[in-house]
């Protein structure tokens, strides 16, 4: 197995060399990197839906979409994200114990026992470490996870929305549990570097295992990924399944309510009940990017009086 060291701290060129090796390469890796701050959301997810809007707009925190199923987590630079990818046996390829469980001896020569639970969780002591999800390519399979070491839990709690019984949708949904992080339990090692060091170190110590870097070429092509794939409203927003929003709210006193359908990241329908203005601002928002700048737009090109605050009432 080839084990790759991630310099990189950017989520989306990360996510691009994921794809790209298990896309274009034969051999079987082990990745770890490190983020910034980032939600990650699954493939058959709707962004709006997992990620709460406003605290991760007014923060700065991208929200960006893998290619593995399953639900949303949060990276940061407390965060150690791993990643397996191998040649696999058709109807077999889906094995979330199978790649878990070296994760799992990793920690235990760390002392710390982790339990595989539910279908695809680590955890220590009932809390959960590491979420995990798995993307199958032809004969090839990627199964990718998290290790909260030193991770901001408030903002993590921020970052995930709570309430998602404003959205009606097929996308599927998230798992939400209660997390600890691993430096709380984990003698020795005080720095998210050292704990990616060590779990390096402890992987090339295996039969047949090496350290590998990207070559320049590689690293141009991931970079040319992550630019026409992983940076975009195509497929971060509007990829995911359609969805009805609803919600009530006030503003400036008045009160509405308004029913949103969206598809392809677009508004489709549109009603907002409360005034004439609005009523008629419904009308303008269909054809309009179900995002917080171009519902602004819009309703300030109508004359509707709204701050930058009201307009996530309508996510």
């Amino acid at each position: 197995m080839l084990c790759l060291n991630l310099e990189s701290t950017d989520p989306c060129f990360n996510l691009a060399v994921e794809e790209y090796l298990l896309r274009n390469r034969k051999e079987d890796y082990l990745i770890l990197g490190v983020n910034t701050p980032s939600v990650i959301i699954g493939k058959h997810q709707v962004a709006h839906r997992e990620a709460d809007t406003r605290f991760v707009s007014e923060n700065g925190i991208p929200v960006i979409r893998r290619i593995s199923g399953g639900g949303t987590v949060y990276h940061d630079t407390g965060n150690l994200n791993f990643s397996f990818i191998s040649q696999s046996t058709a109807g077999r390829q889906v094995d979330f114990r199978k790649y878990t469980l070296p994760v799992a001896e990793f920690l235990a020569s760390a002392g710390v026992m982790a339990d595989f639970e539910g279908k695809n969780d680590l955890k220590v002591n009932g809390l959960k470490i590491s979420g995990n999800a798995e993307h199958v390519y032809r004969e090839r399979v990627l199964h990718h996870g998290t290790l909260l070491f030193n991770t901001r839990l408030d903002a993590l709690k921020g970052s995930l929305r709570n309430d998602t019984s404003r959205y009606l949708t097929r996308a599927v949904d998230s798992n939400p549990s209660s997390v600890m992080n691993l430096k709380d339990v984990m003698n020795g090692i005080e720095d998210i570097g050292v704990l990616k060091s060590r779990m390096l170190t402890y992987f090339i110590g295996q039969k047949e295992n090496r350290s590998i870097e990207l070559t320049p070429e590689e690293i141009e092509a991931i970079g040319s990924l992550a630019e026409s794939k992983y940076r975009t409203w195509e497929w971060n927003f509007a990829y995911g399944p359609e969805y009805h929003f609803s919600n009530r709210f006030e503003i400036s006193g008045i009160n509405y309510s308004c029913r949103i359908f969206v598809r392809d990241g677009i508004i489709w329908e549109c009603g907002i009940e409360g005034s004439d203005e609005m009523a008629v601002a419904a009308k303008n928002l269909i054809g309009c990017r179900h995002m917080p700048e171009d519902i602004l737009r819009v309703l300030k090109e109508g004359n509707i009086l709204i701050s930058e605050s009201d307009v996530y009432k309508f996510f």
